[in-house]
């Protein structure tokens, strides 16, 4: 049930803002639009409001908005010519059209914004419970032996560069500050010895290092589908406890373990619902978020999340910042997938999303809102490519029209509408291969 409303509350609520940024502009330039359908294929229900019949349709993979008088090589025309009535879309200056295929993506690419912003004003500002701890040291990866000689576990940070650093947060925002090689003072403070330290990063991942280890739980929130931890039996909720028999005691711990594994077994010792499980897991190389290859099982860690209140403004400003990160991670991805750094078997079909939009379902409100917002951007900026049959396709089309001014042949156009949509149906079905055979028991 979970992925059902999933699906409903994310492609659908995402596919509906898309459609409705088309049909708002073309009724703002006249346009009259006869189909609003959520979904592709025959009609299963709806209304008729005016010109327009809004419906949903059988098969909820899009949606369309269809327009009096498009052009006959639209995938989703129907079979009457245009006419030449000046509220059809062919009757239209190509700049206007082209807005109108604009403004679906462009609508995406704002509503995250309103939406995380409504969020931020309504529930708070969600952000890491840990930042509300006191700075303890925990230890500190193998690669930062000179960071451990100097601070020991179970020191607590009082300062650093005169700053107190009362909790993660406070300190937090002071290595944002610290720039490599910059000399950091610190006070810590052990069994209620205070001594002064001073620390040199040489450059950004030492200075992320500065503190060591964050104080995040090691608790599994998911297992992803055909990866090792699947195989492993390893489940949500568990907790790992140690590794090769080392205790772990904070997640990123537990992750150094695995990627400096060279792929070589560890075995696990978890804890489940208050009883001990041992298992054994072997990590296998994988594309991290950078796209570099690095040893991985397939789980997320569970987050724990708290709230503040924030002002209006505020809200807004984040929610902007949080969509320009989902627009640079996006576009990031889509630089590799066309280099060859990501390999679009990492893509994830209908079969994909929905998994991922039931498991947010189940964890709640923040994470289904994160992934709509996700979504959004994704769904925009996709569409946005000068594939033929995407609204950057149309766009390109209109633009060259422009350029030779005069519009190309029903023939080429058709054909270009082709190329594109046999390029979509073969990267959909090898994505949704892919999907669900990570879904079988027996992939490895």
């Amino acid at each position: 049930m979970d992925w059902i409303i999933g699906m409903m509350l994310v492609l659908g609520v995402m596919i509906l803002v898309h459609e409705w940024g088309h049909f708002i502009v073309a009724r703002l330039f006249g346009v009259r639009v006869d189909v609003f359908s959520i979904g592709f294929g025959p009609r299963l229900f709806g209304w008729k409001s005016g010109a327009t019949d809004w419906r949903v349709s059988a098969l909820p993979l899009g949606g369309y908005v269809r327009m009096a008088g498009q052009d006959l090589s639209e995938v989703d025309s129907n079979d009457v010519a245009p006419t030449g009535l000046p509220d059809e879309l062919m009757s239209k200056p190509r700049w206007q059209r082209a807005l109108i295929s604009f403004a679906g993506p462009a609508v995406n690419l704002v509503f995250p914004v309103l939406l995380l912003a409504g969020f931020f004003v309504i529930l708070g500002m969600p952000y890491e419970g840990y930042l509300d701890k006191p700075v303890q040291i925990i230890g500190y990866p193998a690669s930062e032996a000179a960071f451990s000689a100097v601070l020991q576990p179970r020191d607590v940070i009082v300062s650093m560069n005169g700053t107190p650093t009362p909790k993660w947060e406070e300190a937090e925002k002071v290595l944002k500050q610290v720039t490599p090689n910059a000399t950091v003072r610190l006070e810590v403070e052990n069994n209620g010895i205070r001594r002064n330290v001073e620390l040199t990063p040489k450059n950004a991942s030492q200075i992320e290092q500065l503190l060591g280890y964050l104080p995040l739980a090691p608790v599994i929130d998911d297992t992803e589908p055909g990866k090792p931890a699947q195989h492993a039996g390893i489940r949500e909720d568990d907790v790992i406890a140690s590794v090769d028999g080392q205790k772990i005691q904070v997640w990123e711990q537990f992750v150094d373990r695995v990627r400096n594994s060279n792929g070589k077994p560890l075995a696990l010792e978890l804890l489940r619902k208050g009883q001990t499980v041992h298992t054994a897991v072997t990590p296998e190389q994988g594309p991290s978020e950078t796209g570099e290859p690095v040893y991985q099982i397939g789980v997320q860690r569970r987050e724990y999340v708290a709230y503040r209140r924030v002002s209006f403004f505020e809200s807004v400003r984040e929610a902007k910042l949080y969509t320009l990160d989902y627009i640079e991670r996006t576009i990031g991805v889509v630089g590799k997938l066309v280099s060859g750094r990501v390999s679009v078997r990492q893509l994830q079909s209908v079969v994909g999303i929905s998994r991922a939009a039931g498991h947010a379902v189940h964890r709640g409100p923040v994470s289904v809102i994160l992934l709509m917002a996700f979504m959004s951007v994704n769904l925009g900026i996709l569409n946005l490519l000068p594939i033929p049959i995407l609204d950057g396709g149309n766009i390109l089309l209109l633009t060259l029209e422009g350029i030779r001014r005069r519009d190309f042949s029903m023939g080429f156009k058709e054909r270009f509408v082709q190329v594109g949509l046999v390029f979509l149906l073969v990267l959909f079905a090898f994505v949704m291969y892919n999907d669900v055979v990570r879904l079988l028991p027996f992939h490895s």
